[in-house]
């Protein structure tokens, strides 16, 4: 028998030896890895929780996204963060990781703003969209509202015009007002009422859109167009520095084709044209208007901060030429924002300021007019001097837009101080004190040798306006989950509101010289009454809020929310307005029943609200008050004074109405929100608006009335429609993604009351046409029950007869042409598409949007096309084989479908794998925008001014600027180069 004792030291031996060898092996295997972990978009991810399969040496992503661990080779490593989908690879000495996000995850965690405060996008009841600074509009950007056009379902981004000092309008589930601003309520940082473009783009973290009333009530009187909420970058506990940076050039995307100036000789000579002028010049009067815009952009940010204290800063500028020739903008802005926390953490204070300064050209829209009108055969000048020819409206178009002086400066300043308190446990107290202040400058001169200046020798003007907004809000939130089943928020606050406005302005003409141009109006010699002006209002406001938030066992949701508003715009019988809503949500997806559907459905949650809203904007600082004041051709003689002076009349401008009040918009919402197969995200929701009081301004008797018209809350309004929005992640690789997003709306308008027994009005003519030739007292639309405001209004044209006349449907008489709806300038569709690609290092982004259903009055071509106009004017090159003889007279045969799809841009980008002590991020990108337009439009673009009461989708780029007629400025084709620095 082998002895035991020597056995098992044997035994031992091996044992030893064998632990032995296997660690000596594994100490062998063991290597260092380091590596990074990004985003989509190639953004570092902070704080990614990473593991080793053995449990032992994990670690965290920095600040940069940056990591190092030991791990044996080959070792399986678990990357988690929350929101994202977690990635596991084989252990290199090199891992770069790209995390994907996890949609139903992200619900959970992201926080979106919904007025006074934050809620778990999980929780929502209301109808609210929200769009990350990843997914804001790209490219070369002048008015901060275009960051949004296409990335909201039933938000209209219109930009109608091409020209960089203009702003586009925005309209969310259609227009509610006849007379107030269609536009919604902008909240930048908690702080209502705020310039949306006092803010820079490369500031805006994140914007949440309130459409419904149950989410938009909690702003009670301002709310009827929905709102906006904008925040920026504040708090970062990280110390980085970046600069974001372009060049852009730009050119027309297209001209209307006129007649080019040997298709005129031709057309005159060979149908014997008496009177026929030959200058012998070759001139396209558009193209001489336009020029290749060049323009650039800068932006430097820095932020360093901590769990206690920090600080971010930014500066940008921006110069931007327009296509058309001395068209510019140029901004300067900075911001800073730095927070303090206290009292062992209990205590936070935040103070921002936001401005900048900006210069701007804007161009004499007669130009447009001038060019078309123009023989093609005229040179632009002979001699060294502009050539000028007699007749009406055919003066030189260049020399009008160089021959002058129109400087511009606006001034924008936000500030607010912000103190949040934790009292209790749960119970937190905010105030908010704001300041915001803008300021415009306007300094233009026609000087004695133009053509316009020459009657007047020399003509001056300078004007100034101010705006302050005080405002200061108070308010308590008690937010506590009782057994991880009652999760309840109750918030209840009071605000105050002063805003003022004041300006003056003073004109001149008459200068002996041209040399102190608008900078020495005492210089003119000729002076008139209203050569000066000035005016001054002021409005408060005064409201209390309250809104309580409830979630059971995070399935059943509740949310009730009530304001009064006190304002001294409204009459005295009506000082007070109460604005409720209410709104529940029910997550389907986790209830029993649903447990075999889990598998594939990730969240199904159904919401319904209801709430009132209200729009103040449109009854002005003393509408409701009995006002004096100058009366048009009141002056008289003034035959006590002997010097032969003439005195101005006063008398009553407007009746007193105590009854006037706000306009109150009621709308019910039905939503359902979908998650499926953790790729794809369907929300739907379906609402009708009903608008009551609207304003308008009707005409009264005389007597017992002083003064012939008044202000008054009579009509009604209503928008019914759908919105789908459809999110993908389409394919999600390691090396390779793709992701999509889709937004639908529908909207259907409808006027449904214009009169009472007091103030009566059967149909309101609009759209006016004044100044197109042969159009004088004509009008488009109409405004009157039982259609949408912008319906166009008139006769169907059957063709043209063998004389080359218009045949007109004529009413029974048959002597008067039938009247009738032509259809409406308001979309019935609107859509926008976007997707994300990206490749290893590469991303890429296409984005385009569309509206559809919508007709336009191409109101240019109406103008253009009349034989008649030769030999002295000029004519679409389409309408010289026509056929048709009469001049145009105003029928459905100019209004057009106005159906569009814009690419609006597209972004190829490449981030370079360059990682040292300088930078952690090098990105360059190329983007293009307005590449092409699907369009059976035959003008020279569909997408026109659609806002308004007076004359929406009218093409009308030609004529005299009277009552807010849409001119054209021609859209430019921009391509933009451009880098991104993270230091």
């Amino acid at each position: 028998m082998m002895n035991f004792k020597r056995f098992s030291k044997s035994a031992l031996l091996i044992v030893v030896s064998l632990v032995c060898f296997i660690s000596t092996a594994y100490a062998q295997d063991q290597i260092t890895v380091k590596g990074t972990v990004v985003d989509k978009d190639n953004e570092p991810l902070i704080g990614v929780s990473i593991m080793p399969a053995s449990g032992q040496g994990g670690t965290v992503t920095d600040v940069d996204g940056t990591f190092t661990l030991k791990a044996a080779s080959g070792e399986i490593i678990t990357f988690t963060y929350v929101g994202y989908n977690p990635v596991s690879e084989p252990a290199e000495a090199v891992m770069d990781i790209k995390m994907q996000e996890n949609m139903v995850a992200l619900d959970a965690v992201t926080i979106v703003g919904i007025g006074y405060g934050t809620m778990r996008k999980s929780d929502l009841t209301g109808s609210i969209s929200s769009v990350s600074a990843d997914d804001l509009r790209k490219g070369v950007i002048t008015s901060a509202e275009q960051v949004l056009q296409g990335k909201i379902a039933g938000l209209t981004v219109s930009q109608a015009t091409g020209d960089p000092t203009q702003g586009s309008s925005i309209r969310l589930r259609g227009g509610t007002s006849l007379s107030a601003s269609n536009s919604p309520l902008i909240v930048v940082d908690g702080i209502p009422g705020v310039d949306m473009n006092t803010i820079q783009p490369g500031d805006i973290v994140s914007i949440d859109v309130l459409k419904d009333a149950s989410a938009a009530a909690i702003y009670g009187s301002r709310g009827a167009n929905g709102v906006i909420i904008v925040t920026t970058n504040r708090e970062n506990a990280s110390l980085s520095m970046s600069y974001n940076g372009y060049v852009a050039v730009g050119t027309v995307a297209k001209n209307l084709d006129m007649l080019s100036a040997n298709q005129w000789r031709a057309y005159v000579r060979d149908n014997n044209i008496g009177g026929a002028v030959d200058y012998g010049g070759d001139t396209d009067w558009q193209k001489e208007l336009q020029r290749t815009a060049v323009s650039h952009s800068h932006n430097l940010s820095f932020s360093n901060g901590t769990k206690q204290s920090g600080f971010r800063a930014s500066v940008s500028y921006m110069d931007t030429e327009g296509v058309i020739k001395t068209s510019s903008l140029s901004r300067l802005a900075g911001s800073l924002t730095a927070y303090q926390y206290g009292l062992n953490n209990r205590l936070k204070v935040e103070a921002s300021l936001h401005a900048n300064k900006d210069k701007y050209n804007p161009v004499d829209i007669r130009i447009y007019d001038r060019a078309l009108n123009q023989n093609p055969t005229l040179p632009v000048m002979q001699n060294g001097e502009y050539t000028q020819i007699g007749g009406t409206n055919s003066n030189n178009p260049v020399e009008t837009l160089m021959n002058r002086k129109d400087d511009q400066t606006r001034t924008r300043l936000f500030g607010y101080l912000k103190a949040e308190l934790d009292i209790i446990d749960g119970l937190k107290g905010v105030a908010n004190t704001s300041y915001e202040y803008n300021s415009q400058q306007g300094r233009y001169y026609l000087p004695s040798y133009s053509f316009f200046g020459q009657t007047d020798k020399g003509y001056g003007r300078r004007s100034v306006a101010d705006y302050e907004n005080k405002q200061i809000e108070t308010y308590l939130t008690y937010d506590r989950t009782f057994n991880d089943i009652h999760k309840m928020n109750v918030m209840a606050g009071y605000s105050y509101l002063k805003n003022m406005y004041e300006g003056f302005g003073s004109e001149r003409r008459g200068f002996d010289t041209d040399a102190f141009q608008y900078n020495n109006l005492g210089a003119g010699f000729d002076s008139r009454l209203g050569d000066v002006y000035s005016y001054k209002g002021q409005a408060q406001l005064i409201s209390f809020f309250g809104r309580v938030n409830y979630v059971l066992m995070n399935r059943y949701m509740f949310t009730g929310t009530l304001r009064r508003d006190g304002s001294s715009r409204f009459g005295d019988n009506h000082k007070w307005g109460t604005f409720p809503s209410v709104s529940v949500a029910w997550r389907v997806s986790d209830e029993a029943f649903m447990e075999g559907s889990r598998s594939w459905l990730d969240n199904l949650k159904l919401r319904v609200g209801y709430g009132v809203t209200g729009n103040q904007d449109g009854i002005g600082e003393y509408a409701s008050l009995s006002l004096m004041g100058t009366i048009p051709g009141g002056a008289y003689y003034n035959q006590t004074s002997g010097d032969g002076s003439w005195k101005q009349s006063y008398g009553i401008t407007q009746n007193a109405n105590p009854d006037l009040k706000w306009e109150s918009t009621a709308q019910t919402n039905i939503g359902v929100d979908i998650s499926f197969l953790n790729r794809f995200n369907v929300t739907v929701d379906a609402y009708i608006k009903k608008t009551s009081d609207l304003l308008y301004r009707y005409s009264v008797p005389q007597p017992p009335y002083l003064y012939n018209e008044m202000m008054a809350n009579v009509g009604d309004l209503e928008n019914k429609g759908i919105e789908f929005s459809f999110g993908a992640n389409i394919i999600n690789r390691k090396d390779f993604s793709w992701n999509g997003n889709l937004t639908l709306a529908y909207n259907k308008q409808k006027v449904t009351k214009l009169s009472n027994d007091k103030y009566q009005t059967d149909a309101v003519a609009t759209g006016n046409l004044h100044g197109l030739t042969g159009m004088t007292g004509v009008y488009s639309q109409t405004l009157r029950e039982g259609y949408a405001v912008g319906t166009f209004w008139g006769p169907k044209c059957l063709g043209i007869d063998e004389s080359g006349n218009y045949i007109l449907e004529m009413s029974e008489d048959g002597e008067t042409p039938l009247l009738q709806d032509l259809g409406n300038a308001q979309p019935k569709f609107t859509m926008g598409l976007s997707f994300d690609f990206t490749y290893r290092d590469f991303d890429l982004n296409v984005a385009g949007y569309g509206m559809f259903g919508q007709k336009v009055l191409n109101a240019q071509a109406m103008n253009l096309a009349s034989l008649g106009r030769l030999p002295g004017a000029n004519i679409l090159d389409s309408w010289v084989d026509k056929g048709v003889k009469q001049d145009p007279v105003y029928s459905d045969y100019w209004i057009e479908k106005g159906d569009f799809f814009r690419l609006q841009s597209l972004t190829l980008g490449y981030t370079l794998p360059i990682k040292n002590e300088w930078f952690s991020k090098i990105r360059v990108y190329a983007t293009g925008e307005n590449l092409f337009v699907l369009t059976g439009y035959k003008g020279i673009d569909p997408e026109v001014n659609s806002s308004g009461l007076l004359s929406p989708g009218i093409d009308k780029s030609i004529g005299e600027a009277r009552d807010g007629d849409n001119f054209y400025y021609p859209k430019a084709r921009t391509f933009s180069f451009g880098v991104n620095l993270s230091f």
